[in-house]
């Protein structure tokens, strides 16, 4: 089967060494097994494979002592544990192994950072190296697509996302019944096994209010009046849900002017597709009243996948002050600020706004289309 080679593979290879642990974290169904197998390939070396939501796999590694685990390892170079947050004290089981184990490289795969992180955070303090996998970007179609194309594609991704398995399906129909199926089947799998909760449909009309509030600040007050729930559990859910990879927030910036809005807060998509089956919209964009939000979020997303896989440091924001001044996008990145206004239109003309030029006259500030996007996305 074709695949897309992820924008990650060489860095991954080249930090994957003996008695150290890579962790690949991503939301379920963007590629991670099928990453790992191309992995596991290219190494040609010995390896393990468990999955961490097999009971037996779990059970085989409770019993914590160095020569169970020289037992079920062998000759074997290379341990991998898919789902590895649904193992208990996972954490604890992998210090050991990669402590007294000599040659051992492990990879820990899983969707949920709420579980994982926690659970491997302090044991392997020192030890372990951790990537993010999102769904396709841009660098990785470019792999093996021209700039006709990647034109040609652009209304697709908008409506549809990018799934990697999307790029075997042909129709509308197949899509569409592929990403109700990632909704209804994936999405929360993770959530609902956490602490107990059940109550899908709640996070479901959370998620759908979000969908139709990208750019918009979002109050969680209100959010909770129109969800019957209180703000603190509004906050914990939206937490959660950010934690396995559908939604991440951007907060406001500010450098303590008393104008600038900063406690208020905006959520995006990770993904068009999940964003535009939740409020079940494939429409076409000649037929849509949402396309500055289906831009915004596109390139935002675009945007969080280079800064991760190019591995920039920078804080993201957005700004806006009280008399209703704003610009989309603000990266603070090495004492420098650099503003973004994100526009379909590419014939309108922005300037930035007067308030910004006086509070930061060493701002850059760059106005992103479809006539330039391609050079800040990839």
């Amino acid at each position: 089967m074709d695949y897309i080679k992820r924008a990650i593979f060489e860095k991954f290879l080249q930090k994957l060494k003996a008695n150290k642990v890579l962790v690949l974290l991503g939301a379920r169904r963007i590629g991670k097994t099928i990453f790992i197998g191309q992995i596991i390939e290219q190494l040609n070396e010995p390896y393990l494979l468990l999955n961490g939501e097999d009971a037996t796999t779990a059970e085989v590694l409770q019993k914590r002592t160095i020569e169970n685990y020289k037992r079920l390892l062998g000759t074997k170079k290379i341990l991998v544990i898919d789902e590895a947050q649904k193992i208990p004290e996972i954490g604890k089981i992998l210090k050991l192994i990669v402590d007294e184990i000599k040659g051992i490289k492990i990879i820990v795969t899983g969707s949920s950072m709420f579980d994982l992180n926690d659970k491997l955070g302090e044991p392997l303090t020192g030890r372990k190296i951790t990537f993010n996998m999102y769904p396709l970007a841009q660098i990785e179609f470019a792999s093996r697509e021209n700039l006709i194309q990647t034109k040609d594609n652009l209304e697709e991704r908008l409506i549809f996302g990018s799934y990697p398995e999307l790029i075997h399906y042909e129709t509308t129909e197949e899509k569409t019944e592929y990403l109700k199926e990632i909704v209804n089947s994936y999405l929360l799998k993770d959530i609902l096994v956490y602490d107990n909760i059940r109550n899908s449909s709640k996070l479901l009309d959370l998620l759908r209010l979000l969908a139709f509030q990208i750019g918009k600040e979002v109050s969680l007050q209100e959010l909770g009046t129109q969800l019957s729930m209180s703000k603190n559990t509004v906050e914990r859910y939206l937490d959660l849900l950010s934690k396995v990879f559908i939604i991440y927030k951007l907060q406001g910036f500010s450098r303590n002017l008393r104008k600038e809005i900063t406690k208020s807060s905006k959520w995006y998509f990770y993904d068009l597709g999940i964003r535009n089956t939740l409020i079940a919209n494939h429409n076409p964009i000649s037929l849509r009243n949402d396309i500055g939000e289906l831009w915004e979020n596109y390139l935002l997303s675009e945007r969080i996948k280079y800064q991760s896989y190019s591995g920039m440091l920078v804080n993201n924001y957005f700004w806006r002050t009280y008399e209703q001044q704003e610009i989309d996008w603000i990266e603070d990145k090495g004492g420098e600020l650099y503003a973004f206004e994100l526009k379909w239109n590419s014939e309108k003309k922005v300037k930035p706004p007067t308030a910004w030029q006086e509070a930061y006259p060493k701002a850059s500030f760059e106005v992103i289309t479809k006539d330039n996007y391609l050079d800040w996305i990839s």
